[in-house]
């Protein structure tokens, strides 16, 4: 949180640093006047990412992972899966074209001035097991571990690409990134357990 004594211009600074990426409503609750963001855009000490999104000038990043945390306060509820957490995960070569994301089944689907978001749903325990927190760019980003990632690329394998989740599934098990028992707890769970278990026994 900005301390008061400081100006306008000071605690907006402070906010965006502290927040990473920080959103209009985070410079409205420490007291800033919404005409601060434009003027310290204008000044080039902040960048608009997109509607409502503000980053330091200086922690502007140009990788991937800079795009992982826009979508993660973009949209506070999704959490980001299959082809993005591989890449993140390094378990793929493939370059995401968007970052995918996966929101609640009846949540509304977020729109996105800056960059391009692949949205799944997913309800219950599939939602919300083997959510992991990684820190980019100042940003607490939701992201799927590297099992539930995978079994979530089988399960949506129609749209991700049966041979992604095959050389993400030999990729983790070759790096040592998971176990086959962690890989069968979340293939369960994600109902893909019998096209998994032949390829887990395989690679072992």
């Amino acid at each position: 949180m900005a301390p008061r004594h400081l100006t306008h211009r000071e605690r907006a600074l402070c906010v965006a640093r502290d927040r990473g990426i920080a959103r209009a409503r985070d410079f409205k609750a420490a007291g800033i006047p919404l005409v601060y963001l434009k003027r310290l855009t204008d000044a080039g000490e902040l960048v608009r990412l997109g509607r409502g999104l503000y980053q330091d000038a200086g922690l502007v990043g140009e990788s991937a992972a800079h795009n992982l945390a826009e979508a993660a306060r973009l949209v506070p509820n999704g959490v980001i899966s299959l082809v993005s957490a591989l890449r993140y995960h390094g378990l793929t070569t493939q370059l995401p074209h968007a970052v995918w994301m996966t929101i609640p089944h009846k949540a509304r689907a977020p729109k996105s001035e800056g960059i391009k978001l692949e949205i799944v749903r997913a309800t219950g325990e599939v939602l919300t097991s083997g959510i992991e927190h990684v820190r980019i760019e100042g940003v607490a980003v939701p992201m799927y571990g590297v099992a539930k990632t995978i079994a979530d690329c089988f399960k949506h394998r129609r749209h991700v690409g049966e041979d992604v989740a095959i050389e993400a599934l030999r990729n983790a098990l070759e790096q040592r990134k998971t176990t086959a028992s962690e890989l069968m707890r979340h293939a369960a769970l994600d109902r893909v357990a019998k096209r998994m278990e032949p390829y887990i026994k395989a690679m072992l």
